[in-house]
C-alpha cells in the first residue's frame, strides 16, 4: 500500500509541475516560455503547417489525380482502338483506295452541267430508235442536293409494247444514271384491240454540282442556319 501511495504520489506532483509551467506566460515573449509550453506551441505550429497545406496543396493535387485515374480507362481504350488501326493500316488504306474507285466510277456516271444536253437527246434517241412516238418530253425544275442535282423530265410516248420495254431497257443501260418513276401503261379506251400503248413517266437524270454550285449551296445553307437562328434569337 505503500508503494502506490508513492507513485501516486508522484504522478500528481509531475502533473503539478507540468501544469505549473503553464501558469503566467507572457505571450509577448515566447522565447521565454518553459521547456514544455514551448513544445506545446511548436507542436501545434506543426499541425496547423499540415492542416493548411493539405487545403491549399494536397487537396488540389488529389483532385487532379482523381480526375486523371477517371481518364485512364477512356485512354486505355482509345490506346487499343487506334493499336487495332495501326496493325491493320494495310487494308484500311487498300479499303479507302477501293471506295475512292468506287465513288470515282459512281462520279463518271453522272454528267457535268454542261453534258445535260447530250443526255437529254440520248434519252429522246432512244425512244425514236424503238419507233415510239413522243407526245410529251418536257424537262422540269431542277432539285439541288448537297453534292448533286436532279433534272425530272415528264415524257410521254406511244408505241407497240415490246418496243416501250426496249426503250425502258434502253435507258437503263445509257451510261448516265437515268431512273424511271411512276411508270404508267395505258391503252386507248375508244381503240380496244389497238396495239399501241401509251407510257407516260418521269425519268430522273443525274449530274454532280460544279465546285462554284457546290460553294454556293454551302452559302445558301449558311445563310437559312443563320436567319434560322435569328429568328429564333428574336422569339426569345
Amino acid at each position: 500500500m505503500a508503494k502506490a501511495s508513492s507513485f501516486n504520489f508522484d504522478v500528481a506532483t509531475s502533473l503539478e509541475k507540468a501544469t505549473s509551467q503553464f501558469r503566467g506566460l507572457n505571450t509577448s515573449e515566447p522565447g521565454q516560455w518553459p521547456p514544455l509550453p514551448k513544445f506545446a506551441a511548436w507542436g501545434l505550429a506543426a499541425l496547423l503547417v499540415v492542416v493548411a497545406g493539405w487545403f491549399l496543396v494536397v487537396s488540389d493535387a488529389n483532385d487532379q489525380l482523381n480526375a486523371e485515374l477517371a481518364r485512364e480507362n477512356p485512354l486505355r481504350a482509345e490506346f487499343r482502338d487506334k493499336l487495332r488501326q495501326a496493325v491493320n493500316l494495310g487494308e484500311l488504306r487498300k479499303q479507302k483506295l477501293q471506295v475512292e474507285e468506287y465513288v470515282t466510277q459512281l462520279e463518271k456516271q453522272l454528267p457535268g452541267k454542261a453534258e445535260m444536253d447530250a443526255l437529254l437527246s440520248d434519252i429522246n434517241q432512244a425512244g425514236l430508235g424503238r419507233g415510239l412516238q413522243f407526245e410529251l418530253f418536257k424537262p422540269g425544275q431542277v432539285e439541288v442536293k448537297d453534292f448533286y442535282a436532279v433534272l425530272p423530265i415528264s415524257i410521254k410516248v406511244s408505241g407497240r409494247y415490246h418496243d416501250i420495254g426496249s426503250f425502258a431497257a434502253d435507258i437503263a443501260n445509257l451510261s448516265r444514271i437515268v431512273t424511271l418513276h411512276n411508270v404508267v401503261i395505258t391503252r386507248p379506251a375508244k381503240e380496244p384491240n389497238n396495239v399501241t400503248l401509251t407510257m407516260e413517266a418521269t425519268a430522273r437524270t443525274y449530274r454532280y454540282l460544279d465546285p462554284a454550285e457546290v460553294e454556293d449551296q454551302k452559302k445558301s445553307k449558311a445563310a437559312a442556319a443563320a436567319a434560322a437562328n435569328k429568328a429564333k434569337g428574336a422569339k426569345k
